[in-house]
C-alpha cells in the first residue's frame, strides 16, 4: 500500500473529493468517497495530516477524524482559493486544499466544539430572524405609506401603526394584519433566542471573562467566545485586531486607504459606541465621579479632533487587543484608575 502524508479533502453535500500525496509530495490519491465511506477509508491507515476548508460540515468532520486521533486542520476559503491552479472542479479544490495545508504561512482555524457550533446556530438564528424584522418593517412602513400613514425608522415605532389599521379600506385589512402578525411573532422569538444566549453566557468562563471589558455586552462575548476560543494563531495582539476589525487596502495611497469593517465585529464597533456616554459624564462631573478610567484622556481626545466613525474603528481596535489579551493569558479585566487632574 502506498504511503500518503498529506490529505486534502473537499466535502461536499453527498460527494467527498479527496487528494494525497506521499513525502515527497508526489501524488499517489485522487478518489471521490460517499458519505458513509468517508471514515471508514481513514480507518486502519497510517496517521496523516487532514487538511479541510472551513466550510459547512468542517467542523463536525473534523471532531470525528479528532476522535480517530488523526491530525486536521480547517482553513478559510479565502486562504485556499490562490492555489487552485485552474478550473473550479472538486478534484482541482481537493488538490489546491492539500498543498496549501503544507505552507508554513497558512493560518488555520480551530475545530470547534459541539458547545460553540450550538452558540453560533443561536447567534446565526438570531442575526436571520432580526434580517426579517427589518424586511416585514420596511413592507409595513411601506404599504401604510400608500394610505398617507408615515412613521419613524424603527421596529418598535412600526409596531405602533397597527392601531390605524381600522382607519384603512376592508381589503387592507387582512394582509396589514398578517404582517404585523408575523412581526410580533419574529420579535418574540428573537427575544427567546435571546434569552438562551444570555444563558449560555452565564454557563461560559470565557464569555463571562470577555463581559468584564467595558462595551462588551452579552452577545458580542458569547459570539467571540464561540469563533476565536484560541488566539494561538495569531503572532500578536495587532495581527488580531487588524485581521478582525478592519483590513486595509494596501494598493492605495496612506492618504487615501479605506477602512473595511468586518461583518462579524461590527457588533464591538456598535458596543464600543456604547460607552461613550458614560465616561463622557464621569470626564465632564469630577466631583461625583472623582476616579475614572485611564482610558478616558485618549477617548476625549479623539472625540474632539476626529470624525465619530473613525473615533469607532479606533475603539473597536483598542478593544479586541484587550480581548486577545485576555484570551492568550486566561484573565479577566482589571482596569487601572487615575485620579481626574483639576
Amino acid at each position: 500500500m502506498f504511503e500518503v502524508s498529506t490529505v486534502g479533502v473537499d466535502l461536499a453535500k453527498n460527494v467527498i473529493q479527496i487528494h494525497g500525496v506521499d513525502t515527497d509530495d508526489k501524488t499517489v490519491l485522487r478518489r471521490q468517497l460517499r458519505r458513509n465511506q468517508f471514515l471508514s477509508f481513514f480507518d486502519g491507515r497510517p496517521r496523516c495530516l487532514i487538511g479541510i476548508e472551513a466550510c459547512s460540515g468542517a467542523h463536525h468532520w473534523g471532531r470525528l477524524l479528532q476522535e480517530m486521533r488523526r491530525e486536521v486542520r480547517l482553513m478559510p476559503p479565502s486562504y485556499v482559493k490562490p492555489y487552485v491552479k485552474r478550473g473550479k472542479t472538486d478534484a482541482a479544490d481537493a488538490e489546491a486544499i492539500c498543498e496549501a495545508v503544507t505552507r508554513p504561512s497558512m493560518r488555520f482555524v480551530p475545530v470547534k466544539s459541539e458547545a460553540d457550533s450550538a452558540a453560533l446556530v443561536l447567534h446565526r438564528a438570531r442575526d436571520f430572524l432580526v434580517g426579517q424584522v427589518t424586511q416585514t418593517s420596511n413592507a409595513i412602513r411601506a404599504h401604510m405609506a400608500e394610505f398617507g400613514i408615515v412613521t419613524a425608522k424603527g421596529s418598535k415605532r412600526v409596531a405602533d401603526l397597527a392601531e390605524e389599521v381600522v382607519s384603512l379600506p376592508e381589503a387592507a385589512h387582512l394582509p396589514l394584519r398578517a404582517l404585523f402578525d408575523q412581526l410580533a411573532a419574529t420579535q418574540a422569538r428573537i427575544d427567546q433566542l435571546t434569552r438562551e444566549i444570555e444563558e449560555v453566557h452565564r454557563q461560559s468562563e470565557v464569555s463571562r471573562r470577555l463581559a468584564s471589558i467595558p462595551g462588551v455586552g452579552v452577545l458580542t462575548a458569547t459570539a467571540i467566545a464561540a469563533t476565536t476560543p484560541d488566539v494561538g494563531n495569531f503572532g500578536s495582539a495587532q495581527d488580531y485586531a487588524a485581521c478582525s476589525v478592519s483590513r486595509r487596502s494596501s494598493t492605495q495611497p496612506a492618504a487615501s486607504r479605506g477602512v473595511v469593517v468586518s461583518r462579524r465585529w461590527a457588533t464591538v464597533i456598535f458596543d464600543a459606541c456604547s460607552i461613550w456616554g458614560p465616561w463622557r459624564r464621569s470626564w465632564s462631573d469630577a466631583e461625583a465621579a472623582p476616579r475614572r478610567h485611564p482610558g478616558t484622556d485618549w477617548l476625549s481626545r479623539k472625540l474632539a479632533t476626529k470624525e465619530t466613525r473613525v473615533v469607532a474603528i479606533a475603539l473597536a481596535n483598542r478593544m479586541a487587543r484587550t480581548i486577545y489579551a485576555l484570551l492568550r493569558d486566561g484573565t479577566s479585566y482589571r482596569p487601572q484608575v487615575g485620579v481626574i487632574p483639576a
